[in-house]
C-alpha cells in the first residue's frame, strides 16, 4: 500500500504537508486542521483521512494534468487502458460494441447510440436482410456500407483491441479532435459497460489520461503500424516482445486467420470492419507498400522475433554450460 507522512509544521502559520513517500504527489492541508501537538507518523491513506476528519471534512485533491495540445493534420499513436488492468470486455458482444464506438463516436455532432443502432439495423435489413448486432459493422460487401454522414474529428488509420487496453492510430482533423473523440469514446463505452454489468457505482473505467505519441516521420509511422498489427501476438505468446516468438508459423496464422479485432485484416484485403478503415487504409497501404508489403512487414517482424528467441535460447544454453564447467 502507499505510505503517507503527516507532519506538523515548525511555524504556526504554515500548512501541514502531505507527502507521498514514493514521490508521486504532494499536497497541503489547511492550518485549521492542524493537531494541537507535533505529529509525525506513517499511515495509510485511509488512516490519514480518518485522523484529519475528526473536526472537519477533508478532500484530497490531485494536481491537475497539464492540457495537451494536438495539432490538426498530425498523426498520434494512442493507447487507452482500463483502470487496474482489468478486462475491457466480458464477451464478444462487448468487443463489437468497442468497434462500434470507434466508428460512431468519431463525430463532432451529438451521438445517440440507440438511435444509430436502429438506423443501421434498418439499413442492413433492407440491403442484406441482416439484423443482428454483430453484423452492424462487419459488412461482407463494400456496396453494403451505409453512407457516412458523420462530421469526423479524426481519421482512424489503424486499431487493435487487447484484453485490457486499446491501440489507436489517428490523424486529427479539427481543433481538439483527438480529445473530443477520446472523451466521447471513453465515456460512451464505460457507461454502456457499467449498465450491462451493473457496475454503475464503481467509479472511473479507463485510466484518467490516455497515452498519446506524435508520429514524427514515415519511418516511425511504419514502425508503429507494424507494432499495432502485431500486438495481439501477446495473446498466444506472452512476453514475446522481450523473449521472442516460439512459433513463427503459429503467430502469423493467428494474426491472419484467427484474431479479427484489429484493422489488420482490412489492410490485407479481407473486409472485416470496412466502415471504420475502408477509406483511411489507402494511406496506410501506401506507407507499407500495399497489402503484400503490409503482410511482408508484419511477417518480417515476427520472423525477427523468432530468430531472437533462438539466439536467446542458444545464449542461455551456452551460459549454463559455462557455469557447469
Amino acid at each position: 500500500y502507499t505510505v503517507y507522512v503527516l507532519e506538523r509544521p515548525h511555524r504556526r502559520g504554515e500548512d501541514l504537508e502531505l507527502r507521498e513517500e514514493r514521490g508521486a504527489d504532494s499536497q497541503r492541508l489547511p492550518h485549521r486542521l492542524q493537531t494541537p501537538r507535533r505529529v509525525r507518523e506513517a499511515c495509510t491513506r485511509a488512516d490519514l483521512i480518518q485522523a484529519c476528519t475528526r473536526s472537519a471534512l477533508i478532500q484530497l485533491k490531485t494536481m491537475p494534468h497539464q492540457k495537451r495540445q494536438f495539432e490538426n493534420g498530425e498523426i498520434y499513436h494512442i493507447t487507452v487502458r482500463r483502470i487496474g488492468n482489468e478486462l475491457l470486455s466480458g464477451d464478444e458482444q462487448d468487443l463489437y460494441r468497442l468497434i462500434y464506438g470507434i466508428y460512431e463516436f468519431n463525430n463532432a455532432k451529438h451521438v445517440s447510440i440507440a438511435r444509430r443502432r436502429q438506423q443501421r439495423a434498418s439499413f442492413k435489413k433492407a440491403v442484406l436482410g441482416q439484423t443482428s448486432y454483430e453484423s452492424v459493422l462487419g459488412q461482407t460487401s463494400y456496396t453494403a456500407v451505409e453512407q457516412d454522414k458523420r462530421d469526423k474529428v479524426v481519421e482512424v488509420l489503424a486499431f487493435a483491441l487487447m484484453p485490457n487496453h486499446i491501440h489507436l492510430l489517428v490523424r486529427q482533423l479539427v481543433n481538439n479532435g483527438v480529445s473530443i473523440f477520446m472523451q466521447k469514446f471513453g465515456s460512451g463505452y464505460a457507461t454502456w459497460f457499467k449498465e450491462k454489468y451493473n457496475q454503475k457505482g464503481k467509479g472511473h473505467f479507463f485510466t484518467a489520461r490516455f497515452n498519446a505519441v506524435r508520429i514524427e516521420d514515415n519511418e516511425q509511422l511504419r514502425t508503429v503500424l507494424v507494432y499495432i498489427f502485431t500486438n495481439p501476438v501477446a495473446l498466444i505468446e506472452p512476453g514475446w516482445k522481450e523473449r521472442g516468438v516460439a512459433s513463427i508459423e503459429k503467430s502469423i496464422e493467428f494474426l491472419e486467420q484467427k484474431y479479427r479485432w484489429s484493422s489488420y485484416w482490412d489492410c490485407l484485403g479481407k473486409k472485416n470492419f470496412p466502415s471504420i478503415i475502408e477509406k483511411e487504409k489507402d494511406f496506410v497501404l501506401e506507407m507499407l507498400g500495399g497489402p503484400e508489403g503490409c503482410k511482408k512487414a508484419v511477417d518480417g517482424w515476427i520472423k525477427y522475433k523468432g530468430e531472437l528467441r533462438r539466439l536467446l535460447a542458444k545464449s542461455f544454453t551456452i551460459k549454463i554450460i559455462n557455469q557447469l564447467e
